[in-house]
């Protein structure tokens, strides 16, 4: 863990959406605040109910959030990938970490403490709400993961969970981001063995296409 030079503080805090309402003086002012780490992969950045103490930005690689279930399992709640944020529940309630990140690749990392995203949030109200609207954004999509485990089949969680994290590309919808059948199955709380079913069920139907390790939904603009 070590400090980082403001300037490259400043240009990676300019391209956080969190920060993105923020002047350069007050960009400035948070970046000469700003911690630099690097975690390869497999590492835990944070764990589940320990002391939340900062703020953490992703700025390269990639990273999941986690838990288990009452048997050990692993769940996968959320992918977090470059300018998306993590640890921000517990610098507002002071409550611990509520779920394990992991890094999936070698990450990047720039992080805050919680008395610096504080004051940042005290003297900047667009921040605050910002982070207001993420939060309720991410309820929302827990809300829906929810919904799709108590209301949807295998086959149906399995279509709604390549939908959520496709792209749309001339015309159809991509899943850019690579996942395998157990990262799948964990997202959705499913079998490795029930995913491939659906996935081969779903190729085979034309629902779906594989192309250079890439899944395409054709038509799903």
């Amino acid at each position: 863990m070590s400090a980082t030079q403001p300037g490259l503080s400043l240009v990676i805090l300019r391209n956080v959406p969190l920060f993105s309402g923020l002047d350069d003086h007050e960009l400035e002012k948070l970046a000469k605040l700003a911690g630099r780490k690097r975690v390869e992969r497999a590492a835990t950045v944070v764990r589940a109910g320990d002391a939340t103490d900062s703020l953490y930005v992703l700025i390269s690689g990639r990273a999941k959030v986690t838990n288990t279930d009452e048997e050990g399992r692993e769940i996968i709640l959320a992918w977090l990938g470059p300018g998306e944020f993590f640890g921000e529940m517990g610098l507002i309630d002071g409550s611990p970490r509520s779920a394990n990140v992991v890094a999936a690749e070698t990450c990047e990392l720039l992080f805050l403490d919680k008395s610096s995203l504080q004051q940042c949030m005290q003297e900047n109200f667009q921040v605050a709400m910002k982070l207001m609207k993420i939060l309720v954004l991410r309820l929302r999509e827990a809300d829906r993961k929810i919904e799709s485990l108590a209301l949807l089949d295998v086959y149906g969680r399995v279509a709604r969970l390549l939908l959520d994290m496709s792209e749309l590309v001339e015309g159809n919808r991509v899943v850019k981001k690579k996942m395998s059948k157990q990262d799948m199955a964990k997202m959705i709380g499913a079998s490795r063995e029930m995913v491939s079913k659906v996935m081969r069920d779903l190729e085979l139907s034309g629902y779906i296409r594989i192309e250079n390790d890439l899944v395409v939904i054709p038509g799903a603009a």
